[in-house]
């Protein structure tokens, strides 16, 4: 018997779900391990944003680009349950993180939380990502340098933990949502509605 033949039938739907879903051009998506004592059956991905002005297309037709810092980075996680944890209200759980630098003068904001908060529940209403339980923090970090890297200027940047519970196995809206999400905390612009965003590469 193969590991898949021993999942749960809606953990596999799940991730064919998630293996549908098309992220932006300018987004990285891979997996990574995940972390084995939130639920019994999960699955995590990485994302990195680069910036498109470092980007320029490979001969295959995917994305390259030259070494420069990420924009924005992020993890989701999807976990399943089938005992249905009450706290999740439901079998499946999402658990997110998205960290970048920000701008001085954005940094003072004092409503950058609930900016933050609000591009979240935006994205997953124009994606149509039915949920539940939805909770998070909003968290800015200063960075300050000292001894032999004193000469770094200071930098901050907004952090962004937030969960919440799919409605259903269906969780393709609710990936894109985020890695839409993560674009917009690196300061993309969105895109227009009727553009479609060429597929990412696969590695």
């Amino acid at each position: 018997m193969t590991a898949l033949a021993q999942l749960p039938a809606d953990f596999l739907s799940a991730l064919r779900s998630l293996r549908a879903a098309v992220g932006r051009p300018e987004l990285r998506l891979q997996e990574i391990p995940a972390p084995a004592r939130l639920a019994p059956y999960a699955v995590a991905l990485e994302a990195e944003v680069l910036d498109p002005a470092s980007q320029s297309a490979s001969p295959d037709g995917g994305i390259e680009s030259a070494a420069s810092p990420e924009l924005a980075t992020g993890r989701f996680i999807l976990l399943h349950d089938p005992e249905s944890p009450t706290v999740w209200q439901g079998t499946f759980r999402v658990v997110t993180y998205i960290r970048a630098r920000l701008e001085p003068e954005m940094a003072e904001d004092s409503l950058l939380g609930s900016v933050a908060w609000t591009w979240l529940v935006e994205a997953l209403e124009k994606h149509g990502a039915d949920y539940t339980a939805a909770g998070g923090t909003a968290t800015r970090v200063l960075s300050e340098s000292f001894g032999t890297l004193e000469g770094r200027r200071e930098s901050i940047d907004i952090e962004l933990r937030a969960s919440w519970t799919p409605l259903s196995s269906a969780v393709k809206n609710h990936l894109e949502a985020w890695a839409d999400m993560v674009c917009t905390f690196a300061g993309l612009p969105p895109l227009p509605d009727g553009v479609s965003p060429l597929p990412r590469r696969r590695r």
